[in-house]
């Protein structure tokens, strides 16, 4: 299999090859229109905060799991940094953004042919006319590396709904394949150029930094993973504690920071737009943090430092899709109520015979979720002229498009999530055996581990 997939790949490459050579001698000779250097700086050091926030992930996830199982939580975050570094340059980028159907994009920028240095005009020939570039101010390439971020840490997130369990073979397949089939459809209908749902000709729906198209995609995606493969053998008997609160911090204040480049990046340039979404991720991050102690301080008598770290999470999935888009107070009034849904959202899920290991339904769906809703609630023109008025200010219409956003989300999410694990199931499985999920999965799929206290590397004092 591993032969086969080989095969395909230096084919793959070497077809690959005549177009991602011409393209780079085009860049090489041509003159693009001179960007402006100080909104590129910013969007390239946005894209490096939100890369940053996978390895984030990964601790923020590792800290949850048994120590058994460390290494290979870190690696579901960690590989997508390579798996989607590749194919979003391939294909991804292309199917997501270029010129298409209302659907998905089109064939013309595969190997990032025709995606060069130009800071304009290379949306022209397509509908609405009026849109001839995604950013006026940045190289292409610098947009296309920025939206590669939001395509690597997406996938990432599915991973915490089936840790400890999950063949790392088969998941590195499923992401390969969601990336594909899920991200670039969702990305390309809400942010592209003629796309179905977006501001760009299409419904207009508002969704600033990825409430539909990262969280809401990625936490459905989590729960129907979670049902297909099945609760962990252990599950609800006899369920470990976190194994690390301190990774549980570490990870939460690296998404807390990369998060700025997640959402102020998302202005496309360094102005009043990244200012008002920058002010707004840290007020919401804040007020879901301190309504989640307050919940436990409250309802359970002592607050604990793994409730701050996921209250400051759903704070910020929260105000994702509306940090553009709101004032300050609103950012406020939004990571209060994402933090109390989201809180009861946990509890509910703990009733449910659902094995969502690390919540992720209950944090990023459900509040990617209700974050959409608050952003057609609370939106107004006059912090970002170019979004739109929300209910708050009149515009009833929009709480409707979102709710149209948001099913046809959750519908492509879950039915696409379904059908590709069904496809991996009957070919070469999902899971780990049993005593391979006893004895851990660090051992057993990578061959090491993370702290060298099960297995090997024992000093013998016979």
């Amino acid at each position: 299999m591993l032969k086969k997939f080989f095969i395909v790949g230096v084919f793959t490459l070497f077809l690959m090859f005549g177009v991602l050579t011409g393209n780079a001698f085009a860049q090489e000779s041509a003159t693009p229109p001179a960007p402006d250097t100080g909104d590129t700086a910013f969007m390239l050091i946005s894209s490096a905060l939100v890369l940053l926030m996978t390895p984030g992930l990964a601790f923020f996830y590792g800290g949850f799991v048994r120590s058994r199982n460390i290494l290979n939580t870190l690696m579901m975050s960690f590989v997508l940094m390579a798996i989607v570094g590749v194919t979003w340059i391939l294909w991804g980028y292309s199917l997501s953004f270029a010129p298409g159907l209302p659907f998905i994009g089109g064939l013309q920028w595969l190997g990032l042919n025709g995606v060069g240095l130009e800071t304009t005009g290379y949306l022209e020939g397509s509908v609405p006319e009026e849109v001839v570039s995604y950013a006026g101010t940045i190289p292409h390439q610098a947009f296309m590396i920025y939206q590669a971020m939001f395509a690597i840490i997406t996938p990432a997130l599915i991973s915490g709904a089936i840790a400890e369990r999950m063949s790392f073979r088969a998941y590195c397949l499923f992401v390969l394949l969601w990336s594909t089939f899920i991200y670039t459809p969702l990305a390309h209908m809400v942010w592209a150029k003629g796309g179905f749902l977006g501001l760009y000709g299409g419904l207009g729906a508002l969704d600033f930094a990825g409430g539909t198209v990262v969280h809401i995609s990625s936490g459905v995606s989590a729960l129907v993973a979670a049902i297909v493969l099945g609760p962990r053998k252990n599950h609800p008997d006899r369920l470990s504690p976190p194994h690390n609160v301190p990774f549980i911090l570490l990870g939460a204040g690296l998404l807390w920071f990369g998060w700025f480049g997640f959402n102020a990046g998302s202005a496309l340039s360094a102005g009043g737009v990244a200012t008002v979404a920058f002010v707004a991720t840290n007020t919401s991050a804040a007020a879901g943090a301190l309504m989640w102690l307050i919940l436990e301080a409250s309802l359970r008598g002592k607050p604990t430092a793994v409730g701050a770290a996921t209250g400051a999470v759903a704070g910020l999935v929260g105000i994702t899709p509306a940090a553009g888009f709101v004032t300050p107070l609103s950012a406020i009034l939004i990571g209060f109520l994402t933090a109390v849904v989201c809180f009861y959202a946990v509890s509910f899920k703990h009733k449910l015979n659902v094995d969502d290991a690390l919540d992720t339904f209950p944090v990023h769906g459900v509040g990617g979720t209700l974050g959409a809703i608050l952003t057609a609630i609370f939106a107004t023109t006059e912090v970002n002229s170019g979004g739109k008025n929300g209910v708050l200010r009149g515009n009833f219409g929009e709480l409707f498009v979102e709710l149209g956003a948001i099913a046809i989300a959750y519908i492509i999410a879950a039915v696409g999530t379904w059908v590709i694990l069904k496809i991996i199931a009957a070919t070469i499985g999902l899971r780990v055996k049993e005593e391979m999920e006893n004895q851990g999965l660090d051992i057993n799929e990578h061959g090491e581990e993370g702290y060298n206290s099960e297995f090997g590397d024992r000093i013998n004092v016979s």
